[in-house]
C-alpha cells in the first residue's frame, strides 16, 4: 500500500494507479517503438505496463510491429505478411532510431509476455493491439502456454476480434476514436471488458453516461488530456509521454482538491514558412522568433519553490528573459514573459517549458519535488474558404524542389488537389483531419467534422507522397505542409484548419 510519508519518488513513480499508466509502444521517445529496449525502458521509468502492436508474418507468428510494412521502423522493406519468421531474423528494428540501438531485433510475442516488472516477482500489465484479425487464436495459445497469471487486455478496433477473444476467455478492449452510444450498447450486450478511446474521446454525450466496463484512453499525451485522465474515473491509459503522465498522476494525488487547469499554461508557436526573409537564417523553415507569456500555478495545498526552464528535444533554440526561480503560495499564479528564438528544418519534437516544484517537509509528506512540463507546439494554420488556395509544402532540406497542393472548401467537404509534384514521380495526395488519415491520387474530397464550424478549428495536415530519385538511388518520399504526417512521433504535431 502506498504511504504518502514515504514520498512519491523522483518522477512520481511510487504513486499507484488507478489510473494505470502504460507506455504506448513502450517508451518511443527513449528507444525504438515496439522493441524490447522500448518496453523495458517503459517499465524502468516506473510505468504500470506497456501497450504494443502485433502483426502476423507469413508463417503465422505474432511479431511486434505497428505498420503493415517494415519500411518505417526497420532497415528492410515490404509487407511483413509476405515474410516468413526465418526471413525476419537479422532485420534491424533499432538503427533508424539511434546508432546505440543498431541490431535491435523485431520481438516475438512469446518473448514479450515474459517481460519482468520493476520489482522482483512483479509482472507489468499488457495492452495488446491486434493489427491482424487472424491473430486471435495464436495469441490466445501463447498466453495459455505462458501459464502465468498476467494482466492482459486484447485491444482492437474490430468488433469481431473482441468477440473472438472474449469467446476464448481473454479480457478484451474495443478501441475507437470517440465514445458513442452504439459502442456502449455493443459493449453492454456482449460483455466486453473495456473500452478505449482517443484523447478527449470520453467528452461526448455517450461518454458521460454509465458504462458497465473499464474506461481507458489511448495516446494520451497533452497536459490537459492527462489531467482529465488522472482526475476522472478512468481505469487507465497509454501514453507517449511517460514522465509527464507519472508526474500528473502524482500531482493529482498530492492535490486531490485542486480543480484548476494544468499548472503550466503555454501558448502555441505560430510558424509561417517562407516568411523568414533569408532562407535558413534561423535553421530552417520550421523556425521563428516568439515573444511569449506563459502562466505557472501552484496546484498544491502547500508552499512551493518553482524553477522554470525551457527544454529542447529537437532543433536549436535560444531563450532570453525567462524568470527561472520564484516562490508560490497555494493557488498562486505567476506570469512568465520571455523570448524564444530558433527551430529546425522539419517538424518534430517541440520545446517544453518545464517547472520543478519543490517543497519542504509537512504533514504526511517528506521534503521532495515534482517536475511538470508543457509543450510549446509550433503550429501552421490555414482557413478553409470557398476560394482556391495554394499550399506550398515545406522545404525540409537545402535546395529541395518546390511542391504544392491546392485547397478549397465546398460545403462540408474539403477539396485537395495536386498542383505541382516537383521531382516526385507517381505522386499521391495525403490528408490528415483530426485523427483520420486519407491517401488518394491527384485529387481528393474528404468530409469535414460535422461540428467543424462550431469548434472553429480541427487538427489538419496534408502532403504529397511519391518516388524520389537522388544520385541514382530512389526511395518513397513525403513532402508535407505541416507536421502530423506520416504517422509517428518524429512527424511532429499537425497544423490547424480553421473555419474563421
Amino acid at each position: 500500500m502506498f504511504k504518502s510519508q514515504e514520498g512519491i519518488g523522483d518522477r512520481g513513480e511510487r504513486v499507484p494507479g488507478p489510473p494505470w499508466i502504460l507506455g504506448h509502444r513502450g517508451a518511443p521517445r527513449i528507444a525504438p517503438e515496439n522493441t524490447m529496449s522500448s518496453l523495458v525502458s517503459a517499465i524502468e521509468l516506473g510505468l504500470d505496463g506497456v501497450e504494443y502492436d502485433l502483426q502476423r508474418c507469413m508463417t503465422g507468428e505474432p511479431v511486434l510491429l505497428h505498420d503493415e510494412t517494415l519500411d518505417r521502423t526497420t532497415n528492410s522493406r515490404g509487407r511483413i505478411a509476405l515474410r516468413t519468421l526465418p526471413e525476419l531474423f537479422g532485420i534491424d528494428a533499432g538503427g533508424w532510431f539511434h546508432g546505440r540501438f543498431d541490431g535491435e531485433p523485431l520481438p516475438l510475442l512469446e518473448e514479450v509476455l515474459g517481460l519482468p516488472g520493476r520489482e522482483l516477482g512483479d509482472r507489468p500489465q499488457h495492452m495488446i493491439e491486434l493489427k491482424d484479425p487472424q491473430l486471435v487464436g495464436e495469441v490466445a495459445r501463447h498466453i495459455e502456454e505462458r501459464g502465468q497469471k498476467l494482466s492482459i487486455r486484447i485491444a482492437s478496433f474490430y468488433r469481431a476480434v473482441c468477440l473472438e477473444a472474449r469467446d476464448l476467455g481473454l479480457p478484451t478492449m474495443l478501441l475507437a476514436d470517440l465514445a458513442t452510444e452504439e459502442d456502449r450498447s455493443f459493449i453492454l450486450d456482449e460483455h466486453i471488458t473495456a473500452h478505449g478511446v482517443g484523447p478527449g474521446g470520453w467528452r461526448t454525450e455517450a461518454g458521460k453516461r454509465e458504462w458497465n466496463c473499464e474506461r481507458w484512453s489511448w495516446s494520451v499525451d497533452e497536459p490537459e488530456d492527462l489531467l482529465e485522465a488522472c482526475r476522472a474515473p478512468f481505469n487507465g491509459f497509454n501514453t507517449n509521454e511517460p514522465l509527464r503522465a507519472l508526474a500528473t498522476r502524482a500531482m493529482v494525488h498530492l492535490a486531490p482538491g485542486d480543480t484548476g487547469p494544468y499548472p503550466i499554461q503555454v501558448p502555441s508557436l505560430p510558424v509561417m514558412p517562407g516568411a523568414l526573409g533569408e532562407p535558413g537564417k534561423l535553421g530552417g523553415e520550421w523556425s521563428g522568433h516568439w515573444s511569449l507569456a506563459a502562466r505557472v500555478r501552484n496546484p498544491f495545498p502547500f508552499h512551493v519553490r518553482a524553477i522554470a526552464q525551457v527544454w529542447v528535444r529537437g532543433g536549436a533554440f535560444e531563450v532570453e528573459g525567462l524568470e527561472e526561480a520564484f516562490e508560490l503560495r497555494p493557488g498562486e499564479e505567476r506570469q512568465l514573459e520571455f523570448e524564444l528564438m530558433g527551430g529546425s528544418w522539419s517538424p518534430g519534437a517541440d520545446p517544453l517549458l518545464a517547472v520543478a516544484f519543490r517543497w519542504r517537509t509537512g504533514p504526511g509528506r517528506p521534503e521532495e519535488g515534482l517536475v511538470l512540463d508543457a509543450p510549446m507546439h509550433r503550429i501552421r494554420s490555414v482557413r478553409a474558404t470557398e476560394q482556391t488556395q495554394r499550399l506550398p509544402m515545406l522545404v525540409e532540406s537545402p535546395g529541395a524542389v518546390p511542391v504544392s497542393l491546392t485547397l478549397r472548401r465546398e460545403g462540408n467537404r474539403l477539396l485537395v488537389a495536386l498542383e505541382n509534384p516537383g521531382d516526385l514521380t507517381d505522386p499521391k495526395v495525403l490528408i490528415r483531419i483530426g485523427n483520420q488519415q486519407y491517401r488518394g491520387k491527384r485529387h481528393m474530397a474528404v468530409s469535414l467534422p460535422s461540428d467543424f464550424d462550431l469548434r472553429g478549428s480541427v487538427p489538419f495536415s496534408c502532403g504529397v507522397e511519391g518516388f524520389h530519385v537522388h544520385e541514382g538511388e530512389g526511395e518513397t518520399s513525403v513532402r508535407r505542409w505541416a507536421g502530423g504526417l506520416p504517422s509517428g512521433l518524429e512527424a511532429g504535431v499537425p497544423g490547424l484548419l480553421t473555419s474563421r
